[in-house]
């Protein structure tokens, strides 16, 4: 391996009541691909974001090149180039793709004119780089997840950074999306630009990582090369005990069906959906990127309107015009992205929970907070939400505690049908075994679970039955016992090689 090319020494930063770093040491080599993992608020993110001069810490030093460097803003570690990948898109979606990538930076004519043919041509040989099949001129608002992340990779690129950090950027890629992303990295490596990856995701850290930092609760625990870890070492590492299942054992007694539809469509991507949910059963809904699963979801929910099709809850026939009319008929919805769709980020922990409930909280015309603390205390013990107090912006917790929020909220109308779609995107392995155990619970108590995940292996060990879906229809249904990751593949993609793997999956992660 070769020399260091970044040293951050004894890194600490509090906030008020919270101590997310103490004396915290990372080095990065040059040409390496560094693992930086932990559960969610070990201090990751904030430590790249001290990194990136959005935050200033306390104490400690940052040496870039065997020299101290001094990084107050983003454009400081620009300039010294850090180019950091975040989990959240910073893209403006009313530009075209090709302004995001060079937005601040666009080549110019003589004066003081943009060049415009030579921004888009070399915005199309970056995403060309990449293989991504999206148009320079393309406006971002168009662009899938997917996409979009994949562009904010183009946009790293184009800075001929010298580090590259990438927070969690195969969190909406397909397999085969990721299989590029990680071609990209390789090929990076080899030109001696350093990487540092952010993942929860095991399998993908010991595909592409040559050494590995954890941290845990804002401490330094360990950096170790890949070659010297396995999978349940990282784990104990990051958790700071050896982890039970991940899955819970499956002692549910199902009943009746609670939610039943037949011939579902929205007219875009759903064509002509069956399903039906038993109470105490945990439904799973699988498939890649665009087979519809979360058009379903949303078309259950009201959220986009049924062309075609009955929905039926508890055996009476209902036509759901509204979210708010799927709340009053006991339905709840935990969406794909919590902080742009589920959560109210500048509010408090208190605020997002009881919010769903507030009726329930009025006296004449007035909010009884009393009321209101218990309420939301309740749910925090329940579902062991980690907060400093009930007061905490909800902003500031980990992406697991955001999660568990989330869904307590639902939980204070004790719905009869809960739909989450990836419910464990982006939360540690930890936070994920706590999320299971809860729907587990959920679905003991007689609710109706439907969950859409695009992690196989939750499929696979949560779920009662399986439902996959390919090109907005539903192609097969398996109970837990005959469900396996080839089948699942299989029936998602239609296409399967001799051996019984599908040719373009890793087989762990169908979107």
């Amino acid at each position: 391996m070769s020399d260091i090319f970044l040293q951050m020494n004894r890194i600490s930063k509090s906030y008020p009541g919270v101590q997310a770093l103490k004396d915290v040491n990372f080095e990065v080599a040059r040409g390496e691909i560094h693992a930086l993992v932990g559960e969610n608020g070990a201090g990751k993110s904030t430590l790249m974001k001290i990194l990136n001069g959005v935050e200033l810490p306390n104490s400690g030093e940052i040496i870039l090149r065997g020299q101290p460097a001094s990084i107050t803003n983003p454009r400081d570690a620009q300039a010294q180039g850090i180019s950091i990948i975040h989990q959240e898109l910073a893209l403006i979606p009313y530009l075209t793709v090709g302004q995001n990538i060079f937005l601040g930076r666009e080549p110019k004519r003589a004066g003081s004119f943009v060049d415009w043919p030579r921004l888009y041509r070399e915005a199309q040989t970056l995403l060309d780089r990449l293989n991504v099949e999206v148009d320079a001129r393309a406006e971002v608002q168009f662009l899938s997840i997917a996409q979009q992340q994949m562009v904010e990779v183009a946009k790293a690129l184009s800075l001929n950074a010298d580090m590259i950090v990438m927070d969690e950027p195969t969190s909406s890629l397909t397999d085969r999306e990721t299989e590029v992303l990680f071609e990209v990295m390789r090929s990076l490596r080899a030109e001696n630009v350093s990487l540092v990856f952010i993942s929860h995701r095991m399998e993908e850290v010991f595909e592409i990582s040559d050494r590995v930092t954890v941290l845990r609760d804002g401490l330094y625990v360990d950096t170790k090369p890949i070659a010297e870890l396995d999978e349940s070492r990282i784990v104990q590492m990051m958790v700071g005990r050896v982890l039970g299942d991940l899955y819970p054992e499956n002692d549910r007694v199902q009943g009746e069906v609670v939610l039943e539809a037949a011939n579902l469509s929205d007219g875009r991507e759903l064509k002509g959906v069956d399903l039906a949910l038993r109470r105490g059963e945990i439904l799973g809904i699988s498939g890649l990127v665009g087979a519809g699963r979360t058009a379903l979801a949303e078309t259950l929910f009201g959220i986009r309107p049924a062309v075609t099709g009955q929905i039926s809850l508890a055996g009476q026939s209902v036509r759901i015009k509204s979210p708010g009319q799927a709340v009053q008929l006991g339905m709840g919805l935990v969406p794909e992205d919590r902080k742009l769709q589920g959560l109210f980020l500048n509010l408090a922990v208190r605020d997002n929970i009881f919010i769903s409930a507030i009726k329930q909280l009025l006296n004449f015309g007035f909010i009884n907070f009393n009321k209101a603390n218990k309420l939301a205390q309740e749910f925090v013990d329940k579902l062991g939400v980690r907060t400093p107090g009930l007061r905490q912006r909800v902003r500031n917790l980990s992406g697991g505690n955001q999660q568990k929020v989330v869904i307590a909220r639902w939980l204070t109308l004790n719905p009869k049908v809960l739909i989450l779609d990836e419910p464990t995107r982006g939360i540690d392995i930890g936070a994920k075994a706590e999320i299971h155990g809860l729907m587990s619970d959920l679905a003991r108590e007689g609710m109706g679970v439907l969950m859409i995940s695009s992690e196989l292996p939750e499929i696979l060990g949560v779920s009662d039955r399986i439902l996959v879906m390919r090109e907005g229809k539903v192609t097969a249904e398996f109970n837990r016992d005959e469900a396996t990751q080839d089948k699942i593949m299989h029936a998602a993609t239609g296409v399967q090689t001799a051996t019984g793997v599908t040719e373009n999956t890793r087989g762990t992660n169908a979107q």
